[in-house]
């Protein structure tokens, strides 16, 4: 073979691997790093024994990377999952995964939250399962009774929702009921503060398609502080999130999303103003009248409980004076359009009037109620 050939059969693997990391292509992985992916990848084939009766779909961890430790290693993976008839859209969980290597071969031996990231229900401890006509509930350190009772509100809660909002959705709720405030606190990665006296809250991304994998967490704590109809309302105004979860945007106003759960909540009953805004009753009976509708700062947790009160009874009659004026149709015509379009616009096309109209209205309605 000519010198000039030679060399140019040495260089062009080199030129060509040079290329290559230029355009992204990856690194080729050591045969060690390989050996753990495939252990990770048969590993989590099929989800673990003691999560056997969790109606779970689509199992799969997807490795995103590996380090190793001697005869130890760490993976970062991405755990893909649903729960099966209830969930339209994956949910996901960033994990990390220990592996040791013995007699030659890599076993898996650990998997908890990756650091920063919200663990699962099951990491807290064993997952007991009660399913509804129209609930998943899964609860952890609960007795049996108290999961079948909150199944139950559930399962009043879903038809509830889904009469104030006509709208096409899933029709069904997955209830998570951990062992404590501090534990609950744990799944949504805030502070237990926030939530305390709380009943219950509600997971999930606004305005995704398709609708995200939402999920209601109880306060057991709070939850047994209500009564049997306070425990009613709270899962309504929850579950009603669910359902409107994908009309829900950046652009719709905290107060319309937050007063239309507790008027779906209210609706049949036979709650009165006085009854369901005591707060708010007595700041307007002391003349101070609210000079606008709620704001999103109005419903921060941690604050002050008897202002976020005032904030929530506000949003409920907004929501309620548009339903008697209006009509329940409009109400539900301006909480879809204000997910799109601008907040006056969406006003004026399902009402008809200009939002400091409504604001108005809304100001003499209360000083109507609360003479």
């Amino acid at each position: 073979m000519p010198p000039v050939r030679r060399s140019l059969v040495r260089v062009l693997p080199l030129l060509l691997s040079v290329l290559l990391a230029g355009c992204g292509a990856p690194a080729p992985r050591d045969g060690a790093e390989q050996d753990i992916r495939e252990a990770v990848a048969a590993w989590s084939r099929t989800p673990p024994e003691r999560l056997a009766g969790i109606p779970l779909e689509g199992w799969a961890y997807e490795v995103s990377a590996v380090r190793r430790d001697g005869a130890g290693a760490t993976v970062r993976a991405e755990l893909h999952y649903r729960l099966t008839g209830y969930d339209a859209a994956a949910a996901g969980s960033a994990r990390e995964v220990r592996l040791t290597r013995d007699g030659g071969r890599w076993h898996v031996t650990g998997d908890r939250a990756a650091p920063g990231a919200l663990p699962q229900l099951w990491d807290q401890g064993p997952v007991a399962v009660v399913r509804g006509a129209h609930s998943l509930v899964l609860g952890v350190g609960q007795e049996s009774g108290t999961l079948s009772a909150i199944a139950v509100e559930a399962d009043r809660a879903v038809p509830a929702a889904g009469a104030a909002w006509p709208e096409p959705w899933a029709g069904r709720a997955v209830v998570l009921v951990p062992g404590s405030l501090e534990r609950m606190a744990e799944l949504l990665g805030r502070p237990a503060a926030e939530y305390r006296g709380m009943g219950a809250v509600t997971t999930g991304r606004v305005g995704a398609a398709p609708a995200p994998a939402d999920r209601v967490v109880v306060n057991p704590q709070g939850w047994a502080e209500l009564s049997p109809a306070g425990r009613g309302v709270i899962l309504t105004h929850e579950v009603t999130h669910v359902a409107t979860r994908a009309a829900t945007t950046a652009t719709t106003p905290p107060w319309l999303s937050e007063g239309f759960a507790d008027w779906a909540a209210y609706r049949g009953t036979p709650a009165t103003p006085e009854q369901a805004a005591p707060a708010l009753a007595r700041a307007v009976r002391r003349g101070e009248v609210p000079g606008e509708l709620p704001r999103a700062e109005d419903f921060a947790f941690g604050g002050d409980p008897e202002a976020l009160a005032r904030a929530y009874e506000g949003a409920w009659l907004a929501c309620r004076l548009i339903a008697e004026r209006w009509g329940e149709a409009a109400l539900v015509d301006l909480y879809g359009r204000a997910g799109r379009e601008p907040w006056p616009v969406a006003v004026r096309g399902a009402l008809g009037a200009d939002p400091d109209g409504l604001t108005k209205d809304w100001q003499e309605t209360l000083r109507a109620e609360f003479r």
